[in-house]
């Protein structure tokens, strides 16, 4: 292409720039645009395609392939919006807004009834609502709306109203979470341990129906010198199906289930159960989960369950351990089991009872559930059950709570209030009495017994002090009084007492020095009961942040804990010194000093990038020297965390976890990471391009073969985005648009795809048979119908993304006028310019070989025909009409 050509391709692209930022247009009093085509200083100025762009804010009649953009803030997919004439205004057009459109801006319901329609109800009137902008951005392929706040519902900044909310596509999945340990004594049996578990989730979902299946499985095999055993379990732990109902803010669930609640023990049973579901309320009005912190003396694995169904499972480095990430909706007491690599195991159980139930004013929050209860193993317990408790707003700062459960032979009733004191922090107090009738020779009594038991919260931030206390409870039961879960324990192991409550409290205080760089964690339960020992939990961590000299963020680390569980007692304290080494490295200091154990260790860690880590740890445990070494890695397909362990003469031990799973759909599918098992996701589609890295808000994927990944790391009813990481593109392809976002229910599937061209570029002039060339403007795009190219005034074109053999059209005046073919194989020299026939419809023809190409190429030295006498641009059913000059 000669200097010429370059500049007037550079025009075209100045021309556009200045007609759509508005610097260049001239403003009569019926708002038309005129321009003077001869600044372009092209040839055949009458035959340029700008006709788009002649009435400020005008837009042809026709339909339009849209990205609706309301304040801001882009829906989730595109939208066909049609432009049609306006009769109240003839020369004028206006966008037809359809009720399935109108219903995703999230107006008001009150806003909604007054609407009026036109076109037999197809579109919304225009003008009826004051300050409401409409206008389309046809070079971004956007719709532009802007609405007062005052017409709609509630938003946030990365929250939708349930109007913007999608259920998703229909879709199969398998999750998994796999982990394998082996270790090998140096003692005198030379014994061989083998234990592999894993538990995950199988799902389908339909329309706005999750159908789940949760299993979990194990296996172990110890071999010594005279002895050999195995032993294996499976167990489909759970199945049940929910869906999401926004408009009422609840999630029903039918199956397999366990009590959620905020007043009653928990206990598993099938069923149903309804709830209002904080998820579905924006993230600043969101409720409470559980906080589990603890200290593994090595490479270990922690287990998280509850009423034996297992709720996380993961290996964790050595060292003191909190884990955030347990779903909000878990409630009741849940067991905390650290296995270590050196075989020893610790135990204990961890309340997840929440800050006071406190609801805001005219709101009612509830539960709801009925069905039979039963055991781990699915076999019932007792006769049917149902369960309701509801927290009302009464005023500005005082909430009436209680609720119900009830069966032949257990009723209880309960009844709180909770008053939010400002400065003073929030209390809440209730009492539950029970009556329970128990089988003759029970352990707890025979006949009816009756008891209450009572229960104290309270929560406080200290802004000023940068702290947080929560008391988040003392209970005191009386002896005759039961919980559900202690009733169908008496039915169970009748001669025989489980645990009978008698006191539990727990305080978290938390509390940061900023000026001194010290934060203190402090975690204390204590649980009594009638019929067992007491266990008590203390977990005390203190750190310093500080400087030394040219060694910056240093940080040294006290923790300190006891566990009593089960008439045993394990105390111990960890320090360690951390010391930044370069950018994303660290080199530490771990000792742990117990009534079990002693180690000291210096450990190496290094972040390679966002997807992986390692560190190498020496030291001493007792009086034996130990290595060990830990690695982790984020992967397209999934997360693999692998350590390994050597005490000499004691042990040799190696640990994995592998975190994945599988998602297909009608559109495709994927292998990827996995978050929550069975959890919310996002299927992105690259247009079958492979390769093209795409992220979340967790570690960069891949898309696969088929241009197809997963994102897993995907909040339920929040705002969530998936982006193309554009410097890391695979060769030849180019994304056109490399953001998308959606507002997921809790286990959807979602589906977007990215607009990514792939293929080859090349340079190429485009002649109609009549010897004539394309428009000015005229655009050449793909069988996507995404635009690859604009045609400057000598039929010349810059294609991007072209294939061997590919077939694009080539528009103009609003609609395909003909066809171009690219050679098969294409040309090394195709940046010389490559000749392209333009076929009218209807009259294909075949591509022409790469030898003609530059046999042509040669004539076209020859001046390009002169055709500015044509009075029209011809059509393609007028192409082949019109002799060749």
């Amino acid at each position: 292409m000669d200097f010429n050509s370059r500049f007037r391709v550079t025009a075209l692209a100045m021309l556009i720039g200045a007609i759509t930022s508005g610097y260049w247009q001239v403003a009569y009093a019926d708002d038309v645009v005129q321009f003077n085509t001869q600044f372009l200083d092209v040839k055949n100025g009458d035959r340029i395609d700008i006709n788009r762009f002649s009435r400020k804010g005008y837009v042809l009649p026709g339909q339009y392939s849209l990205q609706v953009v309301v304040n801001k803030s882009p829906l989730a997919d595109e939208q066909q919006i049609t432009y049609l004439s306006d009769d109240d205004n003839p020369g004028d057009t206006y966008a037809c807004l359809s009720p399935e459109l109108v219903a995703k801006l999230g107006l008001k319901p009150e806003i909604v009834k007054t609407l009026q329609w036109v076109k037999e109800g197809a579109c919304l009137k225009p003008g009826q609502l004051d300050a409401v902008e409409i206008s389309a951005d046809l070079t971004h392929s956007q719709l532009n709306i802007i609405i007062p706040q005052a017409y709609l519902e509630y938003t946030d900044q990365n929250w939708d109203p349930p109007a913007r909310w999608d259920e998703g596509i229909p879709g199969l999945l398998f999750d998994y979470n796999l982990n394998g340990q082996w270790r090998h004594s140096e003692q005198s049996d030379g014994s061989d341990d083998h234990d592999i578990s894993g538990n995950g989730t199988v799902g389908v979902n339909v329309g706005p129906w999750r159908l789940r299946a949760d299993w979990q499985g194990n296996y172990q095999r110890d071999k010594g010198d005279d002895y050999k055993t195995s032993r294996h379990q499976w167990d489909w732990s759970r199945y049940y199906a929910f869906r999401a109902l926004p408009q009422i803010h609840s999630q029903l669930t039918l199956g397999e289930d366990s009590l959620s609640s905020d007043i009653f023990d928990s206990f598993n049973f099938i069923g149903a159960s309804l709830r209002s579901d904080d998820q579905m309320l924006p993230p600043n009005l969101r409720g409470y989960a559980p906080d589990v912190s603890g200290v593994a003396k090595t490479n270990a694995k922690v287990t998280i369950s509850q009423q034996g169904r297992v709720l996380y499972e993961a290996q964790v480095p050595a060292g003191p351990f909190r884990i955030q990430d347990i779903n909000e909706s878990v409630s009741g007491d849940l067991h905390v089991r650290i296995e270590e690599q050196n075989g020893q195991v610790q135990e204990y159980n961890v309340s997840t009872a929440s800050i006071p139930f406190l609801t805001r004013p005219g709101q009612v929050r509830y539960r709801m559930a009925t069905g039979r209860p039963q055991n781990w193993d699915h076999h019932m317990r007792a006769d049917a059950f149902a369960s309701g408790e509801a927290s009302w707003g009464i005023s500005n700062g005082w909430s009436l709570y209680g609720g119900a459960i009830g069966e032949n032979d257990y009723q209880a009733l309960a009844l709180g209030i909770g008053r939010d004191m400002a400065a003073l922090g929030a209390l809440a107090l209730d009492v539950t009495h029970s009556s329970t009738h128990l089988p003759d020779n029970s352990a707890y009594g025979d006949g009816t017994i009756q008891g209450n038991s009572f229960r104290l919260s309270y929560a406080k931030d200290f802004d000023e002090m940068n702290s947080r206390l929560m008391f988040a409870g003392y209970r005191f039961s009386e002896e005759n009084f039961m919980t559900m879960g202690e009733y169908l324990d008496s039915l169970e192991y009748e001669n025989e007492r489980t645990g009978h409550d008698k006191e539990m409290y727990t305080v978290s205080y938390n509390q940061s020095f900023q000026d001194i760089g010290v934060t203190v964690y402090l975690n204390y339960t204590r649980h009594t009961y009638w019929d067992r020992g007491t266990e008590d939990n203390y977990n005390l961590m203190i750190s310093h942040y500080f400087d030394i000299g040219d060694f910056k963020n240093l940080s040294v680390t006290f923790t300190g804990y006891r566990n009593e569980y089960d008439d045993e007692t394990d105390d111990g304290v960890y320090l360690s010194l951390s010391i930044p080494w370069g950018n994303d490295s660290t080199v530490s200091y771990n000792g742990a000093y117990g009534s079990s154990m002693h180690s000291n260790q210096v450990s190496y860690y290094s972040r390679l990038n966002d997807a992986n880590n390692y560190q190498l740890s020496v030291g001493n445990n007792e009086h034996d020297a130990s290595v060990s070494g830990y690695y982790s890695h984020k992967g397209t397909w999934a997360d693999v965390d692998v350590s390994a362990n050597y005490e000499n003469n004691q042990y040799t031990s190696a640990g994995m976890t592998l975190r994945g799973g599988a998602t297909l759909t009608a559109q495709g599918g994927a292998l990827h990471r996995v978050v929550t098992p069975g959890g919310t996701r996002l299927l992105v589609d690259a247009e079958g391009v492979s390769d093209v890295p795409v992220s979340g808000y967790g570690a960069q994927v891949k898309t696969n073969a088929f241009g197809k990944a997963v994102i897993s790391d995907v909040n339920s009813y929040y705002r969530s985005q998936a982006r193309i990481d554009l410097n890391n593109m695979p060769e030849n392809a180019e994304a056109t648009q490399s953001v998308v976002q959606a507002t997921l229910t809790e286990g959807a599937i979602g589906y977007r795809h990215f607009s990514v061209i792939s293929g080859e570029k090349a340079m190429a002039v485009i002649r109609m048979r009549n010897g004539d060339f394309p428009p000015f403007g005229a655009e050449v795009k793909n069988a996507r119908l995404q635009t690859v190219g604009l045609v400057d005034d000598d039929g010349n074109v810059y294609l991007a993304g072209v294939n061997p053999g590919e077939r694009m059209q080539v528009s103009w005046d609003g609609a395909a006028q003909c066809e171009i073919a690219m050679p098969d194989p294409l040309p090394k020299d195709r940046f010389n310019g490559l000749f392209l026939p333009c076929q009218g419809a209807g009259q294909p023809e075949r591509a022409p070989k790469p030898e003609s190409l530059i046999q042509e190429q040669t004539h076209r030295q020859m001046p390009a025909p002169d055709l500015a006498a044509n009075i029209a641009t011809p059509t393609a059913t007028t192409l082949a009409e019109q002799p060749r000059k």
